[in-house]
């Protein structure tokens, strides 16, 4: 009986520590419920100012002794170039207005190609990489990809594809300390993205996969093809119809 009576106790101990761990962590998912919905409405009207993107290649410049560099300017949606707009489509997610965040072939694709060990490939959609870029930071962990897939669920529910697109086309990297499709325009032509031509915003999009490898103001063979596979792709494409 005392013995019985000994484990009961200790059970009744137990119990009470669990319960109290359990609320904590409802709790706390709770508020990141909470938290992440009110940040992602609150930036289908307010367009972000910094990513962590951009925070982390300015240590990294530092790291390296360079001064910090965050060239970037908000353009509207309406104003960015069409060009510009049909080559990110036609070069990274060909049915950005079709999907509902992610495409699923393209993942498998990629998938398939990393499983027989060949060149690691991505498979991300425009809104899992918008998402990456305005809520989270880089890497390939799998919790990364996890909260990649949740933010990109809200994007996709609280945003228009029209603000998906807008805010992927000014925040993305596209080169050293140059974020958005009006700072990589003026950097490489001199002028504002709403005067792309066809073949300049295809070369911009065609350094999308690595931005600081690879410029439009020294284009190898490689990225000369990728702007004509991007070119023709966005003669398929036909209208953008939002």
């Amino acid at each position: 009986m005392a013995k019985n009576r000994t484990t009961r106790t200790k059970s009744k101990a137990k119990h009470p520590l669990l319960k109290k761990i359990t609320n904590i962590a409802t709790k706390v998912f709770l508020y990141f419920l909470l938290v992440s919905v009110f940040w992602v409405i609150a930036l289908r009207f307010i367009n972000p100012p910094i990513t962590l993107l951009m925070v982390l290649r300015n240590i990294e410049r530092k790291a390296d002794g360079k001064p910090f560099k965050t060239e970037k300017k908000w353009v509207k949606f309406e104003d960015i170039s069409d060009n510009m707009k049909r080559a990110a489509v036609s070069a990274e997610d060909q049915l950005f207005l079709k999907h509902i965040g992610f495409d699923m072939k393209a993942i498998e694709k990629a998938f398939a190609s990393n499983a027989k060990g060949k060149k690691v490939k991505g498979g991300s959609t425009i809104s899992q990489q918008t998402a990456k870029n305005v809520f989270l930071w880089p890497g390939r962990s799998w919790i990364r990809k996890g909260f990649e897939a949740y933010f990109t669920l809200l994007i996709e529910l609280f945003w228009s594809k029209e603000r998906i697109l807008e805010v992927y086309l000014n925040v993305i990297e596209m080169g050293d300390g140059i974020y958005g499709a009006e700072a990589a325009s003026q950097e490489y032509y001199g002028k504002s993205c709403t005067k792309l031509t066809k073949k300049q915003a295809a070369l911009i999009a065609s350094c999308f996969p690595n931005p600081r490898r690879w410029t439009p103001k020294n284009a190898t063979p490689y990225i000369r093809h990728r702007q004509y596979l991007i070119l023709r792709n966005m003669n398929r494409l036909g209208p953008l119809d939002f």
